[in-house]
């Protein structure tokens, strides 16, 4: 489709959708029904009406077309903290994936404060948007019946599970596991965990924590509380400290699995600083596969939850919900929820895996 500056100039008028149906051969209702992605439509006729679209040159008119359908084609997306590169990136990603569907996006950071997460869902920003994606850390199963609320809306993350709102989810548990069993795999037998948030049923520190366990009974290696140490927040300096506080005790591991990358690179640089190599010393896997990860030195081994797949799924099911069309194939009335495959992508903080033996 050609680029609104490439149309129409002071001789030639924009063409309208009038214009692209008498180019197709078809009803203006037709044009209507192909710009607007309705299903019932055949390809033939699509073809055609998309190839007149691109030989006139029209552009829609999205601020129109959502002024009749009473929407403001604008969403949100409610997240944590920009400053993590796990929400920094889904936020790109979001943008990008909306503005494919002709959406722009308000990206509201909650600064993990419950009421910013409350506000996120209930407060007179909702005028402006049609939908919402909300990643909420602060809420819990007990607060299920703030999702009640008179919009599209598409839950993300692990704090909050009902059928009662579209959600789409990552594997945190396989990819915890996925991680330490890689390390058992190369090896390591003394495997520190660290970010976990003690006491915690639901979210993704208490899931990471699961996988971690599950490996470890998998492989016959007795849980050992002294190498699971807890971290409240996940950026850096945690890292750092948390490092600190197990390499002070006296306890030194041979592999550690990080649940996050900001804490992984922390915990990076206090074992260089103490004088241990990675890998050879101590081994170092991290969760998110943030783009800063394969320029830390060395490089970080790191689980990638399919970020893209997030984005490109609450997006596709936060735009069905606003224009009236149940998602993904979905029974009427029902919700969606979706879990986006992880995988594990291997650098060099890690040692390799004996010859012949390959990961999961």
């Amino acid at each position: 489709m050609a680029k609104a500056s490439e149309v129409g100039s002071a001789h030639s008028p924009m063409p309208t959708m009038k214009d692209v149906a008498k180019e197709a051969g078809v009803s203006v209702k037709t044009v209507s029904n192909v710009v607007n992605d309705y299903e019932f439509v055949s390809s033939a006729t699509r073809q055609k009406v998309n190839a007149a679209i691109s030989k006139l040159g029209y552009v829609v008119n999205v601020p129109a077309r959502n002024l009749r359908l009473g929407h403001t084609g604008m969403i949100a997306l409610a997240i944590p903290d920009l400053a993590l590169p796990y929400f920094a990136q889904l936020s790109s990603l979001v943008i990008e994936e909306a503005k494919k569907l002709g959406l722009r996006v308000l990206v509201e950071p909650t600064l993990y404060s419950r009421e910013g997460e409350l506000e996120a869902l209930h407060g007179s920003q909702h005028s402006m948007i049609d939908g919402l994606i909300y990643s909420p850390l602060e809420l819990g199963m007990e607060d299920v019946k703030e999702l009640d609320v008179p919009y599209p809306l598409v839950l993300l993350g692990e704090r909050i599970f009902t059928q009662d709102a579209d959600h789409v989810a990552t594997e945190n548990v396989e990819g915890a596991k996925h991680a330490t069993t890689y390390l058992i795999n190369s090896g390591c037998r003394k495997i520190a965990v660290i970010g976990i948030h003690p006491g915690e049923e639901l979210g993704s520190a208490a899931l990471r924590l699961n996988g971690y366990r599950e490996a470890l009974d998998e492989a016959g290696i007795p849980f050992d509380p002294r190498l699971a140490v807890p971290s409240r927040m996940w950026h850096r300096i945690d890292g750092v400290n948390a490092m600190n506080e197990l390499l002070d005790s006296g306890v030194v591991p041979d592999g550690v699995v990080a649940l996050n990358d900001m804490l992984a690179s922390g915990a990076l640089h206090a074992i260089q600083m103490r004088g241990y190599k990675v890998p050879d010393d101590i081994s170092v896997i991290g969760f998110d596969n943030s783009e800063d990860s394969q320029y830390l030195s060395p490089s970080l081994t790191s689980i990638s939850p399919g970020l893209e797949a997030v984005a490109r799924l609450s997006v596709r099911i936060l735009k069905d919900r606003i224009d009236g069309v149940q998602p993904l194939g979905t029974q009427p009335g029902a919700h969606v929820f979706r879990k986006v495959t992880s995988t594990l992508v291997v650098r060099k903080s890690t040692r390799p895996l004996p010859d012949g033996q390959v990961s999961l």
